[in-house]
């Protein structure tokens, strides 16, 4: 069995995704396999990625499914995940040729079932690095740890061992695409840490029909996921208490946009969630302005 799965959640991108496929074709290694969640396209995605199959240049599986979102997709990979390690490299992302060859390399060298799986870096797609380095005195560290105390910033890509990632499945909420993928990784951010690996291993591209440049309409359009989201974060025990307050304002402004009345009954942290309630007024008023949502004021008190 090959090492490491690459995965890649995909919704009406056929457009762009050779990128993506050509990277593969290009590895130093092909110790992987390609395996890519169709979450409900409706374009040629289904008819490209079977030309692609009947070339037999990589191993690739694909699995469509109904839209449920990106987690949804998510969930649906790691059910399907049967190697070691899996990495996601988005629709509109690709990977250096050596990265899987740095990927198996620095696992094999380093990697056992006392850390969670490797952090490396993303650039953009004219190698610039998102953000910063990882810090080089560190071996390991969790992903929460990296960002909030060690300085670090800007997207970075994940591998994870498959059997931890089968475990906190992202919950599906009807009409809703979209809940914060960190959950997970925050979840085993609790029990163990993450090797780093100085190096580029993807390449990205933030295309206008990206989830990333439509971060303010996911949050209107996805409130339960959200507040799930935002309750979960409150509950980490390593996190600060200016974090915490932090998501218990979105958790605020969320439960408005589902009027949810009961919410400060249902919060992990009761004090903080009602001192925190002036602020998520405010930022439900802001999400719904950016949201072209005009009638926020007569709405929230219905």
């Amino acid at each position: 069995m090959k090492l490491l799965t690459v995965f890649t959640p995909t919704y009406n991108r056929a457009y762009c995704l050779n990128v993506c496929y050509q990277s593969l074709l290009r590895q130093t290694c092909k110790d992987f396999v390609w395996l890519i969640i169709d979450d409900g396209s409706i374009d040629n995605t289904r008819e490209l990625v079977n030309s692609w199959i009947e070339e037999n240049k990589i191993e690739i599986k694909y699995h469509w499914q109904k839209n449920q979102g990106m987690h949804g997709a998510h969930n649906t990979a790691y059910e399907l995940i049967e190697t070691e390690l899996n990495v996601c490299i988005d629709s509109d992302d690709y990977m250096p040729e050596k990265a899987i060859e740095k990927i198996t390399d620095f696992w094999k060298m380093y990697g056992s079932n006392k850390v969670s799986g490797i952090v490396g870096l993303d650039s953009y797609t004219d190698q610039t690095i998102i953000g910063t380095k990882l810090p080089g005195n560190l071996q390991s560290s969790t992903l929460f740890d990296l960002y909030s105390k060690h300085g670090v910033s800007g997207d970075k890509k994940l591998v994870y061992r498959t059997e931890l990632t089968k475990q906190y499945p992202y919950p599906l909420f009807e009409n809703e695409k979209y809940v914060g993928l960190a959950y997970k990784y925050y979840m085993l951010d609790k029990q163990y840490e993450l090797l780093l690996l100085n190096e580029v291993l993807c390449c990205v591209e933030y295309l206008p029909d990206g989830s990333s440049l439509n971060m303010f309409n996911q949050y209107r359009k996805n409130p339960r996921g959200f507040a799930f989201y935002r309750k979960e974060l409150m509950k980490l025990p390593f996190t600060s208490f200016s974090f915490k307050f932090r998501q218990a304002i979105h958790y605020v402004s969320s439960s408005l946009l589902i009027k949810n009345w009961k919410f400060l009954s249902e919060t992990p942290i009761k004090v903080l969630t009602f001192l925190a309630i002036p602020f998520g007024i405010l930022l439900y008023f802001y999400i719904n302005a950016k949201t072209s949502q005009p009638k926020a004021l007569k709405t929230i008190f219905k």
